[in-house]
């Protein structure tokens, strides 16, 4: 019979808990280490997600750890105090200025032989002696293969045996394959966007940012309202003061194209699960590679058909899930060839889905106690 094993206290660090993937991830583990009778604390300058977090049992410490500035420097000193106080098993890094901030908290400390440091790499960060701090800890999570290559190539010195590919995932009851829109979502969507009654919607989330690809989309609906004239885009996202400029832009060329009235720009939306059920198709376009790609994930598993570039993590699960969706980056005319193959395909998404936040939880949970457990005496950090 196996010893069971040991309670945890797991310090997650990141610089803010305002609304973005690496926070929902944080507040997604912390509830789990809550539920299973872990001490969950988190440290970060604050946002509108830390009310949800003491809700689900956790703690939180406020701390500036935030700003990318020589003065960030000063925020050492009692970053250390609070670890020695604390004195977690686990130390969690999900950002690289916290990374750093441990590091020298922890070199000073006379704890640092006692706690073991993970960190997940969210993305491909610019190589740099900067970014390597986020490769200095007992175990790396690289939230897809995209990732995991990423590091082998990028930080030779990194070993292979520390780097834990754990996918990112989404709760199932959260985008139902079965949801059905309510009637008076609809009745007020159609109010507030009676142009797209009865179309053949398309749909591309995203902020309004280059990055995201929304000319591709529009070049794309001005060649696929030729040959179907009921199709209308939706172009969901918010656009940030500075992005104004790049929105204004996007809105000429849709006019250019002659697709202005074809086109809705719904700015920022919280009913994205409703938006995903009244869509025929859902795209990601970005210019470059995503490490993993929620905005897809999110509207395969409730049974949508999906279109996007097949690199980065998006790849990876349109590989898995609908590879029938799949686009050579930037090639446009394939991406012409695919949409109308989809739109007229009877093939949908594959119902078994291994991408789920059920899988992530307890993978990541597993590696924690893994590390607690483990006999190793000194850190890499």
């Amino acid at each position: 019979m196996q010893p069971k094993s040991k309670k945890l206290t797991v310090l997650q660090i990141l610089p803010e808990l305002n609304a973005g993937g690496v926070e929902r991830g944080t507040l997604e583990v912390a509830r789990k280490l809550v539920k299973e009778g872990h001490r969950s604390i988190v440290v970060s300058n604050g946002g509108n997600m830390v009310e949800q977090l003491l809700d689900n049992g956790s703690e939180h410490i406020q701390l500036a750890v935030h700003k990318k500035s020589v003065f960030s420097l000063r925020k050492i000193k009692p970053l250390r105090k609070i670890i020695e106080s604390i004195q977690p098993d686990i130390l969690h890094v999900r950002s690289r200025l916290p990374a750093w901030l441990c590091y020298y908290a922890l070199k000073s400390s006379d704890q640092r032989h006692k706690i073991k440091v993970v960190s997940t790499v969210h993305g491909m960060y610019s190589v740099n002696r900067y970014s390597n701090i986020m490769m200095k800890s007992d175990a790396l999570i690289a939230v897809s293969k995209t990732i995991r290559a990423y590091i082998l190539e990028n930080y030779k010195d990194v070993p292979e045996e520390i780097i834990h590919l754990i996918y990112r995932g989404i709760d199932s009851n959260e985008f139902p394959e079965d949801f059905v829109v309510p009637t008076k979502w609809l009745q007020q969507w159609r109010r507030e966007y009676p142009q797209t009654r009865d179309k053949i919607i398309l749909t591309l989330p995203g902020r309004i940012t280059r990055l995201k690809g929304q000319k591709s989309f529009l070049y794309l609906m001005a060649e696929i309202k030729k040959s179907n004239p009921e199709v209308h885009g939706l172009i969901v996202g918010n656009a940030h003061s500075k992005k104004m400029r790049y929105l204004n832009e996007l809105k000429k060329l849709a006019k250019v194209l002659g697709i202005e009235k074809d086109i809705t720009f719904t700015g920022q939306r919280k009913d994205i699960k409703e938006i995903y059920a009244i869509s025929d198709l859902v795209f990601s376009l970005s210019n470059k590679a995503e490490s993993f790609g929620r905005t897809v994930l999110e509207p395969l598993v409730m049974g949508r058909k999906v279109v996007a570039w097949n690199h980065g993590g998006v790849g990876e699960i349109l590989t898995v899930l609908y590879p029938e969706g799949k686009v050579s980056q930037g090639n446009r005319r394939e991406l012409i060839d695919v949409t109308i193959k989809v739109l007229n395909s009877e093939n949908y998404p594959r119902k078994t889905n291994p991408f789920t936040l059920d899988s992530m939880l307890e993978k990541t949970i597993v590696l924690y106690q893994e590390l607690a457990d483990g006999d190793r005496e000194k850190l890499t950090l």
